[in-house]
């Protein structure tokens, strides 16, 4: 098992964190089983103090968790060097079968976790507190998810071999790989910019139409098309080299770190325009994330966007 000082520190946040999640689980089952809000015994009484027992340690075990993704960027890249043939995380990704089924697990823990913190937000809002029984469902959910991502992470940090070659990311994300990533690299770059602005395009049409479902649809279809392309398109041009398509390289400091801003502007553009459709707020507050969606979904576009522009300027001409 790899035990560098961040991936032990990942291993002693974890155990806190199944510590009082499972505090959490049994108080929240409790809660989704049983919660009447128009009830007046003994048991709903104490199922409300229990709820915002429940409902402080959830959402700082979330709050943490989510900024926690970032250490463990920074900790697959910083463990990287131990690896022979590893240039950044992509390699320790790739060291074994279960790295990009974390990652995703990841991703996906991200969205669910920040759509339970709106939940609870919006649900403190309200005398009635409307979305407590929800709250705790969609919370028995994700600690399920939570442990499967724990028990992920650990099976992954104990197969990585450091006396084992692993590709670094120049031969992972090229075309000549054998792994599902390298059919991105099959797409023309007219249809890739096809694809990504044309996304973009409807995403700006269905703002104005209000139509909410729609419109988070396609907030799930730009995040994954807008990954796409970065890999396939546009991270060359942050690199400035044609045969360079790693999505974490650019999270280095010789990058000044700018993966980090555009995967922060990407996840709250999208996770906003996703929620959408998932709350019964008032229209004031469903506008509101409407506009914040557009917002940063308009600025990851725009900076990407100005990486080939300012490299034809420089250049005269393109990758």
């Amino acid at each position: 098992m790899m035990l560098s000082p961040e991936v032990l520190t990942l291993f002693i946040l974890n155990a806190l964190f199944l510590f009082f999640a499972i505090i959490a689980f049994y108080l929240s089952l409790q809660i989704f089983l049983k919660w009447d809000r128009s009830s007046t015994c003994q048991v709903q009484y104490k199922l409300e103090k229990q709820s915002f027992l429940a409902a402080t340690i959830i959402k700082y075990i979330f709050m943490i968790k989510v900024p926690l993704f970032l250490f463990f960027i920074f900790t697959l890249d910083k463990i990287s060097a131990l690896l022979t043939g590893a240039m950044c995380a992509a390699g320790v990704v790739d060291a074994t079968s279960y790295g990009v089924y974390l990652l995703i697990l990841k991703i996906l823990n991200l969205y669910i976790f920040a759509y339970w913190l709106v939940l609870h937000r919006e649900d403190m809002k309200e005398e009635e507190q409307p979305y407590t029984k929800m709250k705790f469902g969609v919370f028995l959910v994700a600690f399920l998810l939570l442990i499967a991502e724990i028990l992920l992470e650990g099976v992954m940090f104990n197969a990585i071999d450091i006396h084992k070659v692993v590709d670094c990311c120049g031969v992972i994300y090229s075309s000549s790989s054998g792994s599902y990533l390298s059919n991105i690299f099959h797409l023309s770059t007219p249809m890739l910019l096809v694809l990504f602005y044309g996304t973009f395009l409807f995403l700006l049409l269905f703002y104005f139409l209000k139509y909410r479902y729609i419109f988070a649809l396609l907030n799930v279809l730009f995040l994954i098309i807008s990954l796409i392309t970065l890999i396939a398109f546009f991270g060359a041009y942050i690199y400035e080299l044609p045969t360079h398509h790693c999505p974490f390289c650019f999270l280095q400091k010789e990058y000044n770190y700018i993966g980090y801003f555009l995967y922060i502007l990407l996840f709250i553009g999208t996770f906003q325009g996703v929620i959408v459709a998932f709350l019964k707020a008032s229209k004031s507050q469903i506008e509101r994330r409407y506009k914040v969606a557009l917002l940063f979904n308009s600025l990851y576009v725009l900076l990407l966007t100005l990486y080939p522009i300012y490299y034809y300027l420089k250049n005269g001409v393109w990758l």
